[in-house]
């Protein structure tokens, strides 16, 4: 067995030790309290970055691109992964998790740009992103770096997402949808890991944003309001 995995097996008997009795609670069923979105890129720790170690508080799903975009026969659609506790659990808080760097961003961009050569699989996932970064790119400032003009696509990226959620007859209005970034690349102020609020409900204004949330005013910031 590869040594990394039987360490990995080791840790998971740690955190069986610690966590049995924790499921009690959530053994028939459960109502997360939000459903978070979230790039599968290995650095953006899921649950850690919220502390969170409760079964039953977040429903969790990854993919490249923190998209909550899939095709389906009839066109465009949310995610299952992301409906199903909004559908089924009665969860009312989206949380659209970008982060600064974001590979799968950095792609679009670059296929947009001067085009790319992935295999099928991940084509598709790009395909989901790229209409949708298209306009984005366009709108970009010409004297930008390339990493920032990647790590700005970031925030595009999130408000895009966040828009198609509350576009969708499928998601009641009810649902408060809110947009974050999480740097680990020193591009906001704060320290790294830290999450930045950029979007709440469509709104993307960062004065509008702390005045509306004065409990939070020192997390939103944005790098980019177009």
């Amino acid at each position: 067995m590869d040594e990394f995995v039987t360490g990995l097996l080791a840790a998971n008997a740690d955190h069986a030790a610690q966590f049995d009795s924790r499921f009690d609670a959530v053994q028939d069923g459960q109502a997360p309290s939000a459903v978070t979105v979230c790039c599968s890129d290995s650095r953006v720790l899921q649950d850690a970055m919220w502390e969170n170690t409760e079964p039953g508080q977040l429903f969790s799903c990854g993919n490249i691109g923190n998209r909550v975009i899939q095709d389906t026969a009839s066109g465009p659609a949310v995610s299952g992964d992301v409906l199903y506790p909004i559908a089924h659990t009665g969860t009312e808080t989206a949380i659209v998790v970008g982060h600064t760097g974001c590979g799968a961003v950095t792609a679009a961009y670059e296929d947009l740009t001067n085009g790319l050569d992935e295999p099928a699989g991940i084509e598709h996932s790009l395909g989901l992103l790229k209409p949708h970064l298209a306009p984005g790119v366009e709108r970009l400032p010409e004297d930008l770096s390339r990493e920032a003009a990647i790590n700005r696509l970031v925030e595009y990226n999130v408000d895009r997402q966040i828009e198609h959620l509350r576009h969708s007859d499928d998601v009641p209005d009810a649902v408060t949808t809110i947009g974050v970034v999480y740097d680990f690349q020193d591009q906001y102020d704060g320290k790294r890991g830290e999450v930045h609020v950029i979007n709440i409900d469509g709104e993307i204004d960062v004065d509008a944003l702390q005045a509306a949330h004065p409990e939070i005013d020192d997390r939103i910031e944005r790098l980019w309001e177009y």
